[in-house]
């Protein structure tokens, strides 16, 4: 599901088809009545995250030229003085202890959390380390839900950072999600963002276990974070501890 710039604010969700009862009934029609053979969730999934990585790979094919360290990149041009300005105002108060001689930033997504009103906050553990298939957390039908999540950037500026998000049921593909978050330079206070507050689907059809992979790449085709993990939706929310 789902895990937001600079000084630029954005929302994040676990996206879900609103009418994912509706399309599961109708892909269950379809098999039942045309007997059409079935693959299993791993090789659907397979097949689904392809797609999506050759949509990312489409989108970098744009040559930016020759890279720079952020520190070379202020040094370049110091005595020009209308350069020094334009580069102050794009990269605001820099902090140079985070700033080093690489050419590639560093993300690091410091923490997921889900935020439910009247709930105890879901954090999810970074790495992950949940049991395969074993949900890693359990939301009820039809509530409200936000996505929050924190991450540090260091020694260099991360342009075109991009959230992406597929979720699956019994094989079938709900919801698939890709948010361009935004370039941002580095600090040593992490950035945090949230998502606008979505709801989870509700029904039949649509309680029981879910598949998620998330992921967290940039223009340059770097990922920081790459993940599948496993949730449930049901009737009603779990006992607390």
């Amino acid at each position: 599901m789902s895990a937001a710039v600079g000084a630029v604010s954005t929302t994040m969700d676990v996206p879900f088809n609103p009418h994912v009862e509706e399309e599961l009934k109708n892909n269950n029609g379809i098999l039942e009545k045309e007997k059409l053979p079935q693959k299993d969730d791993t090789e659907t999934e397979a097949e689904e995250e392809d797609d999506d990585d050759s949509k990312l790979e489409s989108d970098r094919e744009l040559d930016l030229g020759p890279q720079f360290s952020l520190r070379e990149q202020l040094e370049k041009d110091k005595d020009d003085e209308s350069l020094r300005k334009w580069k102050e105002q794009l990269l605001g108060s820099v902090d140079m202890s985070t700033v080093g001689e690489s050419k590639d930033p560093e993300v690091k997504i410091e923490s997921l959390t889900i935020v439910c009103p009247g709930r105890p906050d879901v954090v999810l553990p970074i790495p992950f380390t949940a049991e395969p298939k074993k949900s890693l957390f359990i939301l009820k039908e039809g509530s409200q839900y936000q996505l929050k999540f924190t991450f540090t950037v260091s020694n260099n500026i991360v342009s075109g950072l991009k959230y992406t998000n597929i979720v699956w049921k019994t094989g079938v593909k709900v919801d698939s999600t890709k948010k361009m978050l935004g370039t941002f330079s580095p600090q040593q206070e992490p950035y945090t963002c949230e998502l606008k507050e979505e709801t989870t689907p509700s029904g039949l059809f649509a309680r029981g276990s879910y598949t998620a992979k998330t992921k967290f790449v940039d223009d340059d085709g770097k990922c920081y974070l790459d993940v599948s993990y496993h949730f449930e939706i049901q009737k009603n929310w779990p006992t607390l501890q």
